[in-house]
C-alpha cells in the first residue's frame, strides 16, 4: 500500500473557476508540468486559477482546488500511472511510451512525498512565478480543536502558512466549505503539516529549455513561463 492525493469537492467551485473541473475520487498529481510552454501573462483567467491553485485529476484531467490523503494499492498506483502515461504521449506528444511512462512514475513519485500525512488530511497548492521559475507551495488543512472552532465565528480548518510569498494565494473558503462537510456528514481531514517546494534546476538565474516533450527526469523541473522577464 502507498498514499496518493485524490480530488476532493467541498462545494461547486471548481466546476466555476477551473477550464475543466476533476470529478471526485480521481487520483491527482501537481501537474505543473501541463503549463511549461504556457503564457503565464496572457492566461484567460479560467486556465490562470488553475496555474494558480489546480492538482490535476488523472480520470478527466480537470482540475480540482483540494485533494485528501487516501490510501492506494498497488494495481490503484499502476493505474494511475497507466493513466497520466497515456495523457503524456496523447496531449504531451511524448516520443515513445517508454518516456512516457518514466515521466509519469516520476509524477507519481513526487505525489506520493505530499502524502506522508494521515488519510484523510485534506492538501492544496499555490503556483507562482518568482524570478522567472514557476514554484509550487504546498499546505495541509487541519482540523481545529473543538475549543477553538465555532461554526459562527471561525473555520473548522486552518490553512498552514509560508513564509515569502510575493504573490496572494488563492484560499479556499473554508468557513463554507465547513459547513457543507457538516451538513453533507464528510469526515474530517487529518492533522498535519507540509512546506515542500519544487525548485527549478534554472533557479539560480539560467534560463532553461523547455523540452519538445516529456521524459525521465523531466516532470520535476520548472522551466521559465513566457512573460515573466
Amino acid at each position: 500500500m502507498t498514499r496518493l492525493p485524490r480530488t476532493i469537492r467541498l462545494d461547486p467551485s471548481d466546476a466555476v473557476v477551473f477550464p475543466r473541473a476533476a470529478e471526485p475520487g480521481e487520483w491527482a498529481v501537481p501537474g505543473g508540468f501541463c503549463f511549461w510552454h504556457d503564457d503565464v501573462m496572457a492566461m484567460d483567467g479560467h486556465r490562470r486559477q488553475a496555474f494558480r491553485a489546480g492538482f490535476l485529476g488523472l480520470s478527466s484531467f480537470g482540475w480540482s482546488t483540494l485533494v485528501e490523503v487516501v490510501e492506494a494499492s498497488a494495481a490503484q498506483r499502476e493505474a494511475a500511472v497507466a493513466a497520466l502515461a497515456a495523457h503524456l504521449c496523447g496531449a504531451f506528444g511524448a516520443p515513445d511510451d517508454a518516456t512516457a511512462r518514466a515521466a509519469a512514475e516520476e509524477e507519481i513519485a513526487f505525489a506520493e512525498t505530499l502524502c506522508e500525512h494521515p488519510p484523510g488530511t485534506l492538501l492544496a497548492l499555490t503556483r507562482s512565478v518568482e524570478g522567472g521559475d514557476v514554484r509550487e507551495r504546498f499546505r495541509t488543512l487541519h482540523e481545529r480543536a473543538p475549543h477553538q472552532r465555532s461554526l459562527e465565528t471561525m473555520p473548522v480548518f486552518a490553512a498552514v502558512s509560508v513564509e515569502g510569498e510575493e504573490e496572494e494565494p488563492i484560499r479556499p473558503d473554508l468557513a463554507r466549505m465547513a459547513r457543507a462537510s457538516d451538513a453533507s456528514g464528510a469526515q474530517a481531514p487529518g492533522t498535519g503539516e507540509m512546506n515542500r517546494m519544487r525548485r527549478s534546476e534554472a533557479a539560480d538565474g539560467r534560463r532553461a529549455e523547455a523540452p519538445q516533450a516529456p521524459g525521465t527526469g523531466e516532470l520535476n523541473r520548472m522551466h521559465e513561463p513566457k512573460g515573466a522577464e
